[in-house]
């Protein structure tokens, strides 16, 4: 399993209009092969900053099959529009303990 992290920076006043916006990005991203579960949450400390994780089977699920899909663009264009900066995306594994 790979769990996908994004520092998610909105535009200032836009919160509202982007949480609607993730909600229906939500159904898109949950429907693509490899997919296994996803949350949004809010920082306490600044109001436009949120962190997405999503957890997937594989990187490739997430890298090609998520970003390359037809789905993707549909979620590029309900979402990018509200991030300044861009996020960066990162991808992390769990170590066994």
């Amino acid at each position: 399993m790979i769990l996908e992290v994004a520092i998610l920076n909105v535009k200032p006043g836009m919160a509202n209009e982007f949480e609607s916006s993730f909600r229906q990005a939500s159904k898109i991203i949950s429907s693509m092969h490899g997919y296994i579960e996803h949350e949004l949450q809010k920082c306490v400390e600044e109001a436009d900053k949120y962190i997405l994780l999503v957890k997937w089977e594989t990187l490739t699920d997430h890298v090609v099959g998520f970003r390359q899909s037809e789905g993707y663009q549909e979620w590029k264009a309900l979402l990018h529009h509200f991030y300044d900066p861009f996020p960066t995306v990162e991808h992390y594994v769990k170590i066994k303990l």
